[in-house]
């Protein structure tokens, strides 16, 4: 398989001549420059890729082409805004760029409650605690409607979580919700935060998953014209939040997915730490499902915890609830498969890497550290070798 490193450009902390003595050979970047109602030209897929050529890498994943709040929504100027779409597609396939992740999450990106987590070796990582979150939810954002989600111990157990952060821990509760994460190409403050909120209070998972169909419909011709493969990124976590529904969560999602325009452009996004957080998804029996329409692969290990299985903090590339020996395993017969039909290879990366050793005075994105992922994906390239080696 072909290991992988997501960059987020020129200003990104990590240099390309860093990233090349990971091991990695292919680059996942995207031009996060770029607003998301407008397409990427050409002429700067074409500088960005010739900078990473130069670097001796090459750039093997978009990720991503964010798609607008008004498309989700199934608002009038979707049709132009999948047109501009399309547009970056053309452009991406003219400059040689054949794969495309990309998700369908309302409003958030993955979220997160806390960004440096101590873990006992020290190392930091990143967690999503469900207490945090319903304090967030009830009493910081205080949306409607969300009294009624939440049972009486959950209430008192938020309120007394919130009672014992001053302001700045309520501050940084606020901002690692909203503010934005890596990948996320829209930023808000509370109140903006509530308007977006408000724009989807009449839509359900039936009517975001016909605007996924709508979208797919258009787009995925395109991909294919042109001989881009789309893979989606599954919901992080896996399961409706802040009201907002979530149509990418399951097995059977993302087989409606693919049954909603069958194509050889549609496909997924393998991400066994979205998946993983749900105890009911065998991860290595989904990668034998759908195999050949995996066309992007996210390694990483999430942990839940203990005694609710909502909260979870990332773990470990081959520790958590993960079984990670299996998944490459899995996912090397459906390589092998492709390469004795002369298929494409399949990019991997690791995700969201614990900040080790250097990597807690480096200034980094979260989850995205220089040594933590190092370490990742030196651990997911021995299991595969060992993997080729005894099957």
């Amino acid at each position: 398989m072909e290991a992988t490193w997501r960059w987020f450009g020129p200003k990104d902390p990590i240099r390309l001549e860093e990233i090349r003595q990971t091991g990695a050979t292919g680059i996942v970047t995207a031009l996060h420059e770029v607003p998301n109602d407008e397409a990427w030209s050409l002429e700067a897929i074409r500088e960005r890729k010739a900078l990473i050529e130069a670097a001796g890498l090459s750039w093997s994943v978009v990720e991503s082409v964010p798609v607008p709040e008004a498309i989700k929504q199934g608002r009038p100027e979707r049709d132009a805004l999948i047109a501009t779409y399309c547009q970056t597609l053309r452009n991406l396939a003219a400059g040689g760029i054949d794969t495309v992740c990309y998700n369908f999450m309302p409003v958030l990106d993955w979220t997160r409650t806390d960004l440096s987590w101590s873990l006992p070796d020290g190392a930091l990582a990143l967690r999503f605690d469900q207490v945090a979150f319903a304090a967030f939810d009830l009493y910081l954002l205080k949306r409607p409607g969300a009294e009624a989600e939440y049972a009486d111990a959950e209430k008192a157990e938020a309120w007394a979580y919130l009672e014992a952060l001053d302001a700045t821990g309520r501050d940084t509760l606020i901002s690692t919700l909203i503010a934005g994460l890596p990948g996320a190409e829209e930023h808000y403050s509370l109140e903006q935060f509530r308007g977006v909120l408000a724009d989807y209070a009449d839509i359900d998972a039936a009517r975001l998953r016909e605007h996924l169909g709508y979208f797919l419909a258009a787009v995925i011709p395109v991909a294919e014209e042109v001989g881009i493969r789309m893979a989606i990124h599954p919901d992080d976590p896996p399961r409706p939040m802040l009201g907002l529904p979530r149509v990418v969560s399951t097995p059977d999602d993302a087989r409606w997915l693919l049954d909603a325009v069958p194509s050889p452009a549609n496909g997924l996004t393998l991400c066994t730490g979205s998946y993983g957080v749900r105890a009911d998804i065998d991860l290595a029996d989904m990668v034998r499902r759908f195999g050949p329409s995996i066309y992007f692969a996210h390694l990483r290990a999430t942990r839940r915890e203990v005694p609710d299985p909502r909260s979870f903090h990332e773990a470990a590339h081959l520790d958590g609830d993960v079984d990670m020996v299996a998944v490459i395993a899995a996912l090397v017969a459906e390589e092998r498969r492709r390469e004795r039909e002369g298929g494409p290879r399949l990019p991997l990366r690791p995700d969201h890497g614990h900040h080790i050793l250097d990597d807690q005075q480096r200034k980094t994105a979260p989850g995205y550290p220089l040594y933590g992922r190092l370490k990742g994906l030196a651990e997911l390239r021995g299991v595969e070798h060992a993997v080729r080696q005894l099957t």
